[in-house]
């Protein structure tokens, strides 16, 4: 590529990627919305998965984290990290956070969203150009309105790893342009691995877009052949092989993990369809595939456009309309979302429907200015899809009034556009990108206070969490003991964000061993099961070694604890878990502490706990007691075990108000006996333990000569720990592995798959290396004068001959 061209290139990606923050920024800045204002932004999986993930992200860079890549000590007792790593901070982008205070950390993932937005809209700006030649400024238009896609600014927003997938879509047509051509058989693979690393699961999406975007090129092209198909195939595996190292984990994460809902898909009305093509709609259950009226005024006039050969319109214009079918169709829609319905927003392809939009504008328009016939025409389309959307519920006040400016304006800098360059060029790049900016900045202040009044919201960072976390990080004692952000959880992965080592834990790959341990044990949790809370209770703060906790909106300690690493006596039956979490407890810790009332009326100087999973309410003791609430609802939410305060009347009982009470049990606490049962473990572990080291990965624990039993760590027993080079035991859940007389026990923790993964890595990177060191050896050996087939072949193609 000349030099000028390159500069014009990057001038158009540049202007792409300001005209994307720009409106974003603006959009945030009008709602008055988190940095811009007072309202909160964290919402849903915002709040309760990125900020908490980039914020244990900013502590492994800094070296500050408890546990390393593969195994993370401060989510679920100690749980799989490696498929968190790649689902969730496997973007480049994620690296970023590192920069900013971790006070900061809301605001290092605004900017990180803000950023691959951009970072979309340049790239598909950089592919627009690639496909065709034409005004660069008004590449960085459209490539803008890619980055400014509805599905990007109300939905990716506060699910930032699916923006890879807008950046991944234009970088992997890219791919497709190089292989069509037989170039950059490297550097191909090198971009796939990437984009899949990023986020693999609208990696998938895009790559299908972007396969659908070169078979029609070619088709349109005539170079429709087995080769050039095999040579995309081979440069996306060995790019899937590239990235295997962190995908094979994730995908055996996901498989190992809690089963989450099952949905059977509905396809949304076409009328809402239409709706979500439009400035100032929303919904969290269809397609927001709006992208600015200017945008699908030059898509819908390629349709139109003379200077575009007939079959060209009639293929692009067939293959946009197909994909948004293929949207609404039961079987093609899970083809698009790896064959099993979201949890969640159905339509998590949106963005490529979009990007083939921007395309096909694109070709409108890179064909020449369009004129009357054109723009009356793609008016005329604009104007049937916002008909079509006159009965859907979505359409707000908003939306035609911006709809009508936009289509005058975007009408207006093409009619100027044609006139030609000079003013009439100023006027024409400064109506359609300020149309584009306005559109895309009121729909992005809609959506922002569209998701505060239907999702669930979560405060920003401020002094109650600085204190919160400076009170967590004086009491922290790992690996003596455990600190437990507590109850009082302001987001799914707690731990993560403001510190300590709990058992509260929200990730798709939230382990089934672990989900059902904790629930055997009085666990609750939301989302199915997959977001996992803390359980604030003597006896399993101190069978987890848990020895302070939040509590009270202070620290408290939660003395005696076990330690990490007790030996159970030579004989003992590993639990099985029954009904009763009392009784599960009394199971795992070896000693009766409860005592079940038939009648519900606890014993004096007993501490009253209340068993009541599915139950919605409050509950007290007796009528003075302090009300306690319970926020249970099988199968979605499960209300924990909670206790109700000490038994200090004889004859009260519990008063239970609310649904879901059926079926309640209540346990009555003896702390002395509890006491007496620790202190019995705590002395043998003492006897048989002469000392723990905790690794990034494992542990270590020394044994007196002749130790025999079992060594059980207070860990749940997840896929991946080893004892010893051979797999872990499990003890009621818990790793654990038997001794016989052994001095030391090492127990260390790898990923499932990431030995395959790294082996499939390996050979992926040898591979190609390896085929072009055979070709550049036969190069040197052919006889001087004689082409390699590549160039006889594209020599050939170039002269229209198919070589047939």
């Amino acid at each position: 590529m000349p030099d000028q061209t390159r500069r014009i290139v990057g001038r158009a990606a540049g202007l792409a990627a300001f005209l994307t923050a720009l409106a974003v920024c603006t959009g945030d800045a009008v709602a008055r919305t988190f940095p811009f204002g007072p309202e909160r932004r964290g919402v849903n999986d915002l709040s309760n998965q990125f900020v908490p993930y980039h914020a244990h992200l900013w502590d492994l860079l800094h070296g500050k984290a408890d546990g390393g890549p593969l195994l993370n000590w401060q989510s679920g007792w100690g749980t799989s990290f490696l498929p968190d790593l790649g689902t969730y901070l496997g973007s480049p982008f994620a690296l970023l956070v590192a920069l900013f205070p971790r006070a900061d950390i809301e605001y290092a993932v605004y900017v990180v969203t803000i950023l691959k937005m951009a970072a979309a809209a340049a790239a598909m700006t950089v592919a627009l150009l690639r496909l065709r030649p034409g005004p660069w400024w008004a590449a960085a238009v459209l490539g803008a309105s890619y980055g400014l896609c509805g599905w990007a600014v109300m939905e990716a927003t506060y699910n930032p790893m699916w923006l890879d997938g807008l950046i991944a879509f234009p970088l992997l047509c890219l791919v497709g342009d190089w292989v069509r051509e037989g170039r950059r058989p490297l550097l191909g693979p090198a971009v796939v691995a990437l984009c899949w690393v990023a986020n693999f699961y609208t990696a998938y999406m895009a790559t299908i877009g972007a396969a659908l975007v070169l078979l029609v090129r070619l088709l349109l092209a005539n170079e429709l052949r087995i080769r050039t198909l095999m040579r995309a195939v081979v440069t996306v595996l060995l790019g899937i092989g590239i990235a295997a190292p962190i995908l094979v984990p994730v995908f055996l994460g996901s498989t190992r993990a809690y089963p989450g809902v099952t949905r059977q898909f509905q396809p949304v009305d076409w009328t809402d369809f239409f709706a979500r093509l439009l400035p100032a709609t929303y919904s969290f259950s269809s397609p927001a595939a709006f992208l600015g009226t200017g945008t699908l005024l030059l898509a819908g006039a390629l349709l139109f456009h003379r200077n575009v050969p007939r079959r060209e319109r009639l293929v692009w214009a067939g293959f946009a309309v197909a994909v948004a079918v293929s949207m609404q169709w039961g079987p093609t829609h899970l083809v698009w979302h790896v064959f099993a319905t979201p949890n969640g927003s159905p339509y998590r392809q949106t963005f490529v429907l979009s990007g083939v939009l921007v395309l096909a504008a694109w070709l409108a328009l890179s064909h020449g200015w369009p004129g009357r016939r054109e723009l009356l025409g793609g008016a005329g389309v604009v104007a049937a899809v916002a008909v079509g959307a006159t009965a859907s519920d979505l359409v707000t006040g908003w939306t035609y009034p911006l709809l009508a400016v936009g289509l005058a304006a975007a009408g207006g800098a093409l009619w100027c556009a044609a006139r030609g360059r000079g003013r009439y060029g100023v006027v024409a790049a400064v109506l359609l990108a300020g149309s584009l900016v306005g559109q895309a900045a009121a729909t992005t202040a809609y959506a922002d206070r569209e998701r505060l009044s239907r999702l669930d919201d979560y405060p920003a960072w401020g002094a109650e969490q600085d204190r919160r976390t400076a009170a967590l990080a004086e009491a922290d004692g790992w690996p003596e003991y455990r600190t437990d952000s507590g109850r009082q959880q302001i987001t799914g992965n707690e731990p993560l964000l403001l510190g300590g080592q709990g058992v509260a834990y929200y990730s798709s790959h939230t382990p089934e061993v672990l989900t059902r341990t904790l629930a055997a044990l009085g666990g609750g949790w939301t989302s199915r099961g997959r977001n996992l809370q803390s359980l604030d209770n003597p006896v399993t703060d101190a069978l987890f070694g848990v020895g302070a906790r939040w509590r009270d909106d202070r620290v408290v300690r939660t003395e005696p604890v076990l330690p990490l690493v007790t030996v159970r006596p030579e004989g003992t039956d590993a639990p099985r878990y029954g009904a009763s979490p009392f009784r599960n407890q009394e199971m795992l810790l070896g000693s009766s502490v409860y005592t079940l009332p038939v009648d519900g009326v606890c014993p004096v100087g007993s501490e009253v706990f209340l068993w009541a999973p599915d139950m919605r309410g409050t509950a007290r003791l007796g009528a003075g007691g302090r009300t306690v609430k319970l926020a249970g609802g099988m199968p979605k939410w499960r209300a924990a075990l909670t206790s109700l305060g000490p038994q200090e009347t004889a004859g009260t009982k519990p008063v239970l108000k609310g649904n879901g009470t059926r079926g309640h049990q209540v346990g009555c606490l003896d702390r002395e006996r509890l006491t007496t049962a620790v202190d019995a473990l705590r002395a043998k572990a003492a006897a048989s333990i002469t000392s723990v080291h905790v690794t990034d990965s494992g542990i270590r624990a020394e044994l007196p000569p002749g130790t025999k039993g079992t060594v059980v760590l207070a860990s749940p027993r997840i896929a991946g720990w080893t004892c010893d080079d051979r797999p872990a035991d499990a003890y009621g859940g818990l790793v654990a592995t038997k001794i016989d007389g052994r001095t030391w026990v090492t127990c260390d923790f790898r990923p499932p798959g990431l030995r395959a993964g790294l082996a499939a890595g390996a050979a992926a990177l040898i591979l190609p290396a390896a085929l072009t060191a055979w070709k550049r050896r036969t190069r040197h050996r052919r006889r001087p004068g004689t082409p390699d087939p590549l160039t006889r072949d594209m020599a050939m193609a170039s002269a229209g001959d198919t070589g047939r």
